[in-house]
């Protein structure tokens, strides 16, 4: 994939290095020379462009609507939300990521200014802290287009899908699981996968089948 990621701070240098052991081909864009040069030296397999991403001619200079994907990754929120309406509106980008630095500023993170993704690490954490002391529940880690939800479940005893195998299962539509942990390790769920009380589940399930899929998960 054709990356894009505006900002190149911590977070921004850190992705682009993940993204190209990945084998991806990625462009890092910031407006700081002393950020760029550093960059040069850590990231050397990105390119690399000195420029203000805020603004409709430096993201065409690097012809953004050939991109998959671009990640506004600064450090501030309000030019995260300018580069990501820009990146949809302007140049029709299929995947716009954004960072959020503020949690109070989560609510502006929509398809309204251009965001598929919002990415806020407190609510994150926030969402894992709780999965760790509400085993059990069924717990969103994030949002996906507003039209799909990673969600996380903890199961107990209680659980519907304990002793059961996928097969055996009557799934809601609409409702698919993403993986198994177990002891430490990462099952792709099969259709003879059975379930275990003190299982991890993660599942993909849109609102409509919410409800549903919680009652699968968890019995209530």
């Amino acid at each position: 994939m054709k990356i894009a990621i505006a900002g190149g701070g911590a977070v921004g240098e850190h992705l682009a290095s993940v993204l190209i052991e990945d084998t991806h081909e990625v462009v890092l864009i910031d407006e700081n020379e002393v950020v760029v040069q550093q960059l040069a030296e850590r990231v050397p397999k990105a390119s690399l462009v000195l420029a203000d991403a805020c603004e409709v001619r430096a993201l065409a200079s690097i012809g953004l609507e050939t991109f998959d994907a671009i990640v506004a990754a600064t450090g501030d929120d309000e030019d995260n939300l300018v580069i990501s309406l820009l990146a949809k509106q302007e140049f029709a980008v299929p995947r716009v990521l954004a960072r959020v630095n503020n949690p109070k500023n989560a609510h502006l993170f929509t398809n309204s200014w251009g965001v598929d993704t919002p990415l806020s690490v407190p609510h994150l954490l926030a969402n894992l802290v709780s999965e760790e002391v509400t085993t059990g529940r069924m717990v969103q880690l994030f949002q996906l287009r507003d039209k799909a939800r990673l969600v996380e479940v903890n199961l107990t005893a209680d659980s519907p899908l304990v002793g059961s195998s996928i097969a055996e299962i009557d799934l809601p539509r609409a409702f698919t699981f993403v993986a198994v942990l177990r002891d430490g390790a990462v099952l792709i769920p099969r259709g003879d996968t059975s379930f275990h009380v003190g299982d991890g589940v993660l599942a993909l399930v849109t609102p409509e089948a919410e409800e549903a899929g919680r009652r699968l998960l968890t019995g209530s």
